[in-house]
């Protein structure tokens, strides 16, 4: 199991981003959190396989259809805490 951040940048906030990768973390069965950020990307940390995580960043890269994804960053991160299903902070 691994933890790994997305910082995904576009018009991602304001068109239900945070709420349909939500769906898909839990469809994936990874556990963690989105949140917006203030430079108007969206924060997604996600705990799981290595596979679901692949999954995840190939689904991130198209976004929902309300969406425009420009660009996303991933990187590998800690995991300090043990997430409890996949929350929208």
């Amino acid at each position: 199991m691994t933890c790994e951040k997305f910082n995904v940048s576009g018009v991602v906030q304001a068109v239900g981003f945070r709420y349909i990768t939500a769906q898909e973390c839990m469809k994936l069965g990874l556990t963690g959190y989105a949140k917006n950020l203030f430079d108007g990307s969206v924060e997604v940390v996600a705990h799981g396989h290595p596979e679901q995580l692949d999954e995840l960043y190939a689904f991130l890269l198209k976004g929902p259809r309300t969406a425009v994804v420009e660009d996303v960053i991933r990187e590998q991160v800690g995991c300090d805490q043990n997430y409890c299903g996949f929350r929208i902070l």
